[in-house]
């Protein structure tokens, strides 16, 4: 496996599986280099829109001479290869990288808890970033917000509780859904093609939903 400083055909390929919608551990694996690798680089370097390969490179080469490399945050240990992974994994299954890295912070932290403030200092995003993220993972259920009584500041909390929250919160949307496709089907007659596709359709989310939810329940208790 390559070792060192990366090479500028190298941020030519990071940028080219950037543009190609690769993730940063497919990026990794490609160039046979650790996927904490690939991610520190194009964090520090405009992000994954912003990532220009000469001008990382450059801008590698500068801090190289004048002997100041990037550091990270004092509170921010740099990511894992595991913490990494988990993210692509999100990632993959729809959720925006942001979100996604704030909701993995959060999870990895202490107790679990973090202010607006302390999410943009680590995660070194803009401030309106994290405003999205928190406000996408509260909506789904992922994360509960909490007011600071004493410095009126929100704090993001995510305990073991809101894995049974954000199941309830997927479940009843799918259920509005599967109850909207039997309705339109009923309106457009349930002996017709596209009734019946509808009809099937509805009743196959509404019964995997009813099950979902059963289970949640039933196992709600590991989480307490």
């Amino acid at each position: 496996m390559p070792g060192g400083r990366l090479t500028q055909q190298e941020r030519q390929r990071i940028a080219a599986g950037l543009a190609d919608g690769l993730s940063y551990a497919e990026i990794a694996r490609r160039l046979e280099r650790p996927t904490s690798t690939i991610s520190r680089e194009v964090s520090r370097n405009g992000g994954p829109d912003g990532y220009r390969p000469q001008q990382a490179h450059q801008a590698t080469v500068e801090r190289a001479r004048r002997g100041t490399p990037v550091r990270p945050h004092a509170d921010r240990p740099s990511r894992g290869t595991a913490e990494d992974e988990i993210i692509e994994l999100a990632v993959r299954s729809g959720m925006p990288r942001t979100m996604a890295r704030v909701h993995v912070d959060l999870l990895l932290s202490e107790d679990g808890r973090r202010t607006a403030a302390e999410l943009v200092r680590r995660l070194e995003v803009s401030p309106a970033s994290v405003s999205v993220a928190v406000n996408s993972l509260v909506r789904h259920g992922y994360v509960r917000r909490e007011r600071d009584p004493h410095r009126r500041r929100d704090i993001y909390v995510v305990d073991d509780e809101a894995w049974y929250h954000s199941i309830a919160i997927s479940a009843r949307q799918t259920l509005e859904s599967a109850q909207a496709a039997m309705a339109t089907a009923e309106s457009l007659g349930p002996d017709s093609p596209v009734g019946q596709r509808l009809l099937r359709a509805g009743t196959f989310l509404e019964r995997v939903v009813e099950d979902m939810k059963d289970s949640a329940d039933r196992w709600r208790t590991l989480l307490t």
